[in-house]
């Protein structure tokens, strides 16, 4: 594992084209960032072959793979050549400063496949011995090391992710949970956000931005329950943040019903009622109707009240147990440079 190790980091370290070359669901479910997907076997082929491969043997499902690739080797190389042709990488020059790199799933037979035909074109194509799966080797073992966490915790509304926005612009270490994860962390939290990831690649995005710390300075996350609509953040990391120090961020009602009109009611009435909806059983008849009702006439600050109890509850819950907190006092400051001074000294 310790040569795989010494592999991969250069692997990465590399710049240039990465292709993947597994199959499209394989990709889906994860995939090294910035990759580019051609698959040398579309979802369908890759069944058979497995089938093939279980039932007849290795030789045979090779036999049955390059029927496949016969019948669409033109157009493998076609895409495979835009691609290259994009990044600039001249056929021929072994140093050249950008490389072709190509994984599969166990650094086999896919992917040694496509370096060779590469090879007779004069490319120099770099494959991850191991390949995918010593990649994920290394993201599990990420969450593992310790890391300096520091929780940015608060009610709803505090503007807890604009705080982080904010630490990053300004160069700190950030984990922003909530934007790998696509979604809000509430009933409210999918609205306009993109589709979530496969759990696997939230997984992937975390351990990447933190290989990228150096591990002794403080990582700022935002309080988070372990679960961030479908992805679930890893649990030896999540029990990292459980253990954190914690900054509590206080704002006025006033200040948090503002922050919570800006973000939700730019969507439409339909989207917000359906998400009140989804809580009617917790929220209760009353508070339900009341949410309802005032969507429909835009009354936003009594649309976010009749939430807001149920939330502070929930959060005043989580929080218990909780030890090692400092309270950050940020009522109607703007959230601007003049606050990172007040964190580096509740520290």
């Amino acid at each position: 594992m310790h040569f795989k190790r010494k592999e991969l980091d250069k692997f990465r370290s590399l710049k240039g084209l990465l292709i993947d070359v597994r199959s499209p669901s394989e990709y889906y479910k994860g995939h090294m960032p910035n990759s580019i997907n051609i698959p040398l076997f579309d979802n369908e082929e890759r069944s058979i072959i497995g089938t093939i491969y279980k039932k007849q043997g290795k030789e045979k499902a090779v036999i049955e793979g390059l029927k496949f690739l016969e019948k669409k080797m033109e157009l493998l190389l076609d895409n495979i050549f835009m691609n290259i042709d994009s990044h600039k990488i001249i056929p021929g020059i072994k140093n050249n400063e950008l490389s072709i790199r190509i994984y599969c799933s166990r650094g086999g037979m896919r992917s040694q496949s496509i370096s060779w035909l590469l090879e007779k074109y004069k490319f120099n194509p770099i494959t991850l011995k191991g390949g995918y799966k010593t990649y994920r080797r290394w993201i599990l073992d990420s969450f593992s090391k310790k890391w300096n966490i520091v929780i940015i915790g608060g009610k709803t509304g505090t503007g807890k992710t604009r705080l982080l926005s904010l630490l990053e612009k300004y160069k700190y270490q950030t984990i922003d949970l909530e934007g790998f994860a696509c979604h809000r962390g509430s009933t409210f939290g999918g609205l306009g956000m993109k589709e979530q990831p496969s759990n696997e690649q939230f997984e992937n995005k975390i351990a990447e931005k933190l290989n990228s710390f150096i591990s002794i300075n403080n990582v700022f996350v935002e309080a988070e329950s372990s679960n961030i609509g479908k992805c679930k953040i890893p649990h030896e990391f999540f029990n990292q943040m459980k253990a954190s120090r914690r900054i509590e961020i206080l704002r006025s009602e006033s200040n948090r019903l503002d922050e919570l009109i800006d973000t939700y009611s730019v969507f439409s009435k339909e989207e917000l009622q359906e998400s009140v909806l989804r809580i009617k059983k917790r929220l209760g008849p009353q508070r339900t109707k009341i949410a309802i009702e005032s969507i429909n006439n835009e009354k936003w600050d009594l649309v976010c009240k009749s939430v807001l109890d149920y939330y502070d509850k929930c959060y005043e819950y989580e929080k218990v147990g909780k030890t090692n907190i400092k309270l950050l006092d940020l009522t109607d400051r703007k959230y601007d440079e003049r606050i990172l001074e007040l964190i580096n000294n509740v520290l």
